[in-house]
């Protein structure tokens, strides 16, 4: 997310936390559910004075603000969720990729729309060991894939928000990112062509414009 934030950083004020546990840093006993970083986060929020935030997480990153969004903090003024989990997909049929039972090769195959170009690997054993205890520390956050309340308790979120999907992603599909922006009243569905789980990513300046456009109207 550091590109994006620092490219959005260019008009407004960016803060990017690295949630306890992840790259390096330690994460507290008391760290261990989607909760105590939502939790967390609003309470940075309101230590730094902050006004008008605009939340945007991709991935579990999304669940979190969801769930921030639905604590109905005044000082959150909109949402973007970009390729978020978090909900389940409406049917036993269509489970979610569990990214810790599939190969990081074929995992990073699903996560883009052009492996070949933005699929890399870790550089290094030190990396992998990182990216290992990164997906170690997001199952302690996550025990399962999505909490099966979440979807019907976002029919209460009443924040601006702006959804944002990939196209090509294979992890959480356009199916379901769908089914996220229906489920919160008054949120704007766009899609980003030729990109995947991280549209971020593979399509930088689509994804910024789209938020800051989206930014502009609050």
């Amino acid at each position: 997310m550091m590109g994006l934030a620092s490219a959005l950083g260019s008009g407004a004020r960016a803060i990017v936390p690295t949630h306890p546990g992840f790259d390096g840093a330690p994460r507290p006993e008391r760290f261990a559910r989607i909760d105590d970083l939502v939790l967390a986060y609003l309470a940075l929020i309101d230590a730094l004075g902050l006004k008008r935030v605009v939340l945007v997480g991709n991935s579990v990153g999304g669940w979190i603000a969801a769930e921030m969004a639905l604590r109905k903090s005044p000082r959150i003024a909109g949402v973007v969720l970009l390729n978020a989990t978090g909900i389940d997909t409406g049917s036993i049929d269509r489970p979610i990729v569990d990214p810790m039972k599939v190969p990081l090769p074929a995992l990073l195959g699903m996560s883009f729309h052009d492996p070949k170009r933005f699929a890399v690997p870790p550089s290094s054993p030190e990396a992998a060991a990182v990216r290992a205890e990164n997906q170690r520390t997001l199952r302690a956050y996550a025990s399962e894939a999505f909490d099966p309340t979440l979807c019907a308790r976002l029919e209460a979120m009443s924040t601006p928000t702006l959804v944002v999907w990939g196209e090509s992603d294979r992890i959480v599909d356009l199916e379901y990112g769908r089914r996220y922006a229906k489920s919160i009243p008054g949120s704007r569905f766009e899609t980003v062509p030729e990109a995947g789980h991280f549209p971020h990513i593979e399509r930088r300046e689509e994804t910024v414009r789209l938020v800051s456009a989206f930014a502009a109207t609050l």
